[in-house]
């Protein structure tokens, strides 16, 4: 995971607007693309000509202003390869009128995919899930979970019954290995499935139950968190959350760690806001630009 702008409403010297790429090793995925995000890429690890799917939140300009840059900066970089762009029921009107600003060429298809809460779209060794965020305007969290792991190779028990390389090739393939007078299973030395790995990314939001059971145990939550607690309840009138109720949410759901993201401007240092939801979720770090994560399978 790579952070490409945490900032709220609008950018800061020192923060992008909000987008944040996921790589899937097979594909990468962008939630959200501020304005800005095709320059951030420059300046990242990630690649934005492999970006396969974009996830948009809501079509506030901060979330969304980014993407008919980075599609012309595709194009003119000969990319041929569909691209699709999710977003909310609004999806179609929203990024189709995007897509007419200036002039310019569209030279690969791009499929715009209205999407409501509580969908779950099927892709490729992965799914996402979607959940309603407490937003003024039609906004999305969204759910990335992998598809289910083969179980962990006991080797130690592999050689206690003799086997030898290649055996374990065969053995995990499925198939049965004949040690002598014993016939060795698969299960004999490969553990059960184990569940992919899971990403939520809640977008704007003020504290929101949706949300919560979207992110129940998954290994990360990126969340926002707007402000600090002294003006909590002027940030959730506005439709966002503080960072100690995104420290809430990620104790409550039992996540595995929590990031903070989508900071006011008024925050030029950010330790105060993580050390308000280290209180509450001792697993919680405040985002910063550009900041690669690798989320570890469980």
């Amino acid at each position: 995971m790579t952070f490409l702008g945490t900032a709220g409403s609008w950018p800061t010297k020192e923060r992008s607007a909000s987008a944040v790429a996921l790589d899937l090793e097979r594909e990468l995925i962008l939630l959200d693309c501020g304005e800005g995000t095709q320059r951030q890429f420059f300046r990242s690890s990630a690649s934005f000509m492999r970006v396969r799917r974009v996830f948009i939140t809501h079509f506030h300009g901060d979330h969304f202003l980014g993407l008919p840059g980075l599609i012309q900066s595709m194009g003119l970089n000969h990319r041929t390869e569909p691209l699709d762009v999710y977003g909310p029921p609004d999806a179609e009107e929203m990024v189709g009128r995007a897509l007419k600003m200036g002039y310019f060429t569209l030279r690969f298809p791009v499929a715009i995919h209205p999407v409501s809460p509580g969908t779950t779209v099927e892709l490729e060794g992965y799914r996402v899930r979607t959940a309603a965020a407490e937003h003024p305007v039609p906004a999305l969290a969204y759910r990335v979970e992998e598809g289910a792991k083969r179980g962990r190779f006991d080797g130690p028990r592999a050689r206690e019954l003799g086997l030898r390389g290649r055996d374990f090739a065969r053995l995990e393939a499925g198939e049965e290995v004949r040690v002598a007078d014993r016939v060795v299973r698969p299960d004999d030395v490969i553990g059960p499935p184990r569940p992919g790995r899971s990403v939520v990314y809640s977008g704007d939001t003020a504290p929101s139950e949706a949300v919560r059971r979207l992110a129940d145990r998954a290994n990360l939550l990126v969340h926002e968190a707007t402000a600090a607690r002294e003006i909590e309840k002027e940030a959730n009138d506005w439709g966002h959350s503080s960072a100690r109720q995104a420290a809430e949410c990620a104790r409550v759901a039992g996540v595995g760690a929590l990031f903070l993201t989508h900071f006011s401007a008024r925050y030029k240092e950010l330790e105060p806001l993580e050390e308000e939801a280290r209180i509450v979720f001792p697993g919680s770090t405040a985002a910063r630009d550009l900041l690669d994560h690798l989320i570890l399978q469980p």
